[in-house]
């Protein structure tokens, strides 16, 4: 073993009479001691370790710290093993305290924090050192993938103590991988894991992270930005009219199309016929002026790149042009008017918006108009039909031939009859 010329000689004879009463005493195995204290130590590689051997009750025995070797490494204050990177923290009857610089992979073991008693008393300190993987590497089977297939993504950490272990992260959702762990010669652990998953079009820019969880690191990982491309998504705008299509209006139209690569031919057809020929169309807008029933159908855009086309349609449906109902002036002139809206008002319950869910416009000064009309064209035939009635069924009573009935002969009742003329009060008659 060898000695620190530093030390004092009387230390150096103490060091060496302790050594030579251990070994006479050597049948006399040491036990371990509640009485000694000492905690085990985690240590990243290349950092510092404490070593802390604690006395609860000290008789004034000696102190002294073994190394996994059992070589001293501290007798009492006094370090005889030449290894620079143990330093004294502190020394006292009741603790000794070492530091070890520079940790590596050859420091570990266990430590013996030995109290010189009959027997030995002693307290076991584990040392484990902790070495950190190296940076995590993602590796992608599809640079470039199309939605709805499966891509294959493999995250490897290499040369950490202990095994790491890694986690999948899409987003903000934790994905399942499949971990493979292999020991290298070294005693070192490399840790791979492979992760599989279909992609859509919400997945373009995502980040897809490879997480490190290992003692010896924090916040670790490796990441890769997934690069979907998917079909054009293709919606029709209206721009002009807001409300219904009529005869003699205009239609305006805009597509608009996005996609991953963005599409590169925008086309406007009509299903199951031809757009009519004076319709301008201009990119992905549809222009169609002086509307009329023979353009009614459905309008489809249709938008292509490199992953596939997709369309969406417009069902056009022209109504009639919109029209005034005059106002009554006479009871026959309101007949005609009744006549001619009870015609023209069912077309307009028959006509449907284009495209679902379309509002239907009614017209309610119309409505109230023609109920006012029908109302006081009933209530002028009440008074003509009541006036009628009353003319055929009266019943009234005369008092001309007052007297007549008295008369011996037919003579005398002529006589009796003109005579009653006369008088204005046997003549009156009475209507009901």
């Amino acid at each position: 073993m060898a000695i620190a010329g530093s030390a004092p000689l009387a230390t150096i004879l103490s060091l060496y009479v302790f050594q030579a009463a251990l070994l006479k005493g050597a049948a006399q195995e040491p036990v371990v001691s509640l009485n000694l204290v000492t905690d085990n130590v985690s240590v990243v590689e290349g950092e510092m370790a404490i070593i802390s051997c604690r006395v609860k009750d000290n008789d004034d025995s000696v102190i002294q710290l073994l190394n996994p070797n059992r070589q001293t490494i501290y007798f009492r204050d006094v370090r005889p093993l030449k290894d620079a990177r143990f330093q004294l923290v502190n020394f006292s009857d009741n603790e000794l305290r070492v530091s070890l610089s520079n940790v590596s992979l050859s420091d570990e073991g266990r430590y013996v924090c030995q109290l010189y008693t009959d027997p030995p008393q002693e307290a076991y300190a584990d040392i484990t050192v902790l070495i950190p993987p190296g940076n995590p590497i993602i590796e992608a089977r599809d640079e470039v993938l199309s939605e709805g297939n499966e891509t294959e993504m493999t995250c490897s950490a290499m040369s950490s103590k202990p095994a790491a272990t890694l986690r999948w992260m899409k987003g903000d959702k934790e994905l399942p991988g499949k971990p493979k762990v292999e020991l290298t010669y070294d005693r070192m652990y490399t840790v791979t894991s492979r992760l599989k998953f279909t992609v859509s079009r919400e997945d373009d820019g995502v980040p897809v992270a490879c997480i490190v969880d290992h003692p010896a690191v924090k916040d670790f990982q490796a990441q890769k930005y997934l690069e979907v491309q998917y079909k054009p998504e293709v919606k029709i705008l209206v721009e002009f009219p807001q409300g219904l299509t009529r005869e003699g209006e205009n239609l305006e139209l805009n597509c608009q199309a996005k996609g991953k690569p963005q599409p590169q031919r925008v086309s406007w057809v009509k299903v199951d016929d031809d757009v009519p020929s004076h319709a301008v169309i201009t990119g992905g807008d549809l222009y169609i002026e002086n509307l009329n029933k023979s353009y009614n159908g459905t309008y489809r855009c249709v938008a292509s790149n490199a992953v596939g086309e997709s369309f969406d349609d417009y069902i056009l449906y022209v109504y009639d042009a919109p029209t005034t109902t005059p106002k009554p002036t006479t009871a026959t002139t309101t007949t005609t008017t009744i006549t001619t809206t009870t015609i023209s008002y069912p077309e307009a319950n028959q006509d449907s918006r284009a495209g679902e869910g379309a509002p239907r416009a009614v017209d309610h000064a119309v409505i109230g108009g023609v109920v006012a009309v029908v109302v006081f064209a009933m209530l002028c035939l009440l008074i003509v039909l009541g006036r009628y009635f009353a003319r055929h069924k009266g019943t009234y009573f005369t008092h001309e031939a007052k007297g007549a009935d008295d008369a011996a002969d037919a003579d005398t009742a002529i006589i009796n009859a003109e005579g009653g003329h006369t008088n204005s009060d046997e003549k009156k008659e009475y209507y009901i």
